[in-house]
């Protein structure tokens, strides 16, 4: 097989992230990755990071690549933490500068944080790819959930983000800022696209009825089963759905810590004076 792919599954956060790598020159990349925050605390730890560094050491692998599928609302990303352990560059769609702009206004950020996309090492554009290995990974634009969210795609496999969900979970929601439930189907349309025995890796699931959790579907699959989205689903019937569902749901416990590391690539604020690291809680704005 020209590619692996190895999957490693955050349970606190209902995560997947992902190596893929190349065995012939031990090339990989990472997706995803999650740094583990307890709310209660304000404590961090980097055991579900750990994962995957003890995995690409193991596999005696060369990462080359960090890819974010968007500035995630549900966990804070190891990004940064994964990069000073194995390397890589650290990098995520172009307009991820529209999600750092609407929350540097959210969390009063000052002159010192810059809306620009430099906290990232590359901004990838749309159709865009990257080589790792003898692979190539091309970037999709699909917005909806976000402005700024992306696919990855690797020869028959898309990893898509929050774009899509298992079949029986469905489709992400629209109504955070610059979601656009509109927009959300496009890009769903734009994956369902391909041949319908490509491989579709999830960034979450929520399993049902004692489901086991499952990261992997195909297109086909969710063209005929996808509860929110199968053939069947007009636009209009996905807007007024996705509208309707999303009036009904809390925020994520961790959006207003996750927001302002992963808008810096994972990296947490400067240090203040007394030495400590400090996350903004805004009162009654989001």
């Amino acid at each position: 097989m020209k590619y692996e792919i190895k999957s490693f599954f955050d349970k606190d956060t209902w995560t997947f992230s992902y190596v893929v790598f190349e065995p012939a020159t031990k090339s990989s990349i990472v997706i995803d990755p999650v740094l583990n925050y307890d709310p209660k605390s304000g404590r961090t730890s980097t055991q579900s990071a750990d994962e995957v560094v003890a995995f690409i050491k193991e596999q005696g692998l060369k990462n080359e690549w960090i890819l974010e599928t968007h500035a995630h609302a549900d966990h804070l990303s190891a990004a940064a933490y994964l990069k000073s352990v194995i390397g890589g560059k650290v990098a995520i769609g172009e307009h991820v500068t529209k999600v750092q702009a609407v929350f540097k206004g959210v969390f009063n950020l000052g002159d010192e944080f810059k809306a620009d996309g430099s906290h990232f090492d590359y901004l990838l554009r749309d159709q865009e790819s990257i080589k790792f290995g003898g692979l190539s990974c091309k970037s999709l634009f699909v917005p909806g959930h976000t402005p700024a969210c992306m696919a990855y795609q690797i020869e028959d496999s898309v990893f898509v983000g929050d774009t899509l969900f298992m079949p029986d979970v469905g489709t992400a929601r629209c109504d955070f800022p610059g979601g656009d439930s509109k927009s959300l189907y496009q890009s769903i349309k734009k994956i369902l696209s391909y041949s319908q025995d490509t491989k579709l890796y999830m960034c979450h699931d929520y399993p049902p009825n004692a489901r086991a959790v499952q990261c992997l579907s195909t297109v086909g699959e969710q063209r005929k089963s996808n509860i929110h989205v199968n053939d069947g689903v007009s636009e209009d019937d996905f807007i007024q759905m996705r509208t309707h569902r999303d009036k009904t749901l809390e925020m994520p416990v961790l959006i207003l810590p996750a927001i302002q590391v992963n808008i810096r690539a994972g990296a947490m604020p400067a240090k203040e004076s007394n030495g400590a690291v400090y996350l903004k809680i805004p009162i009654n704005v989001v």
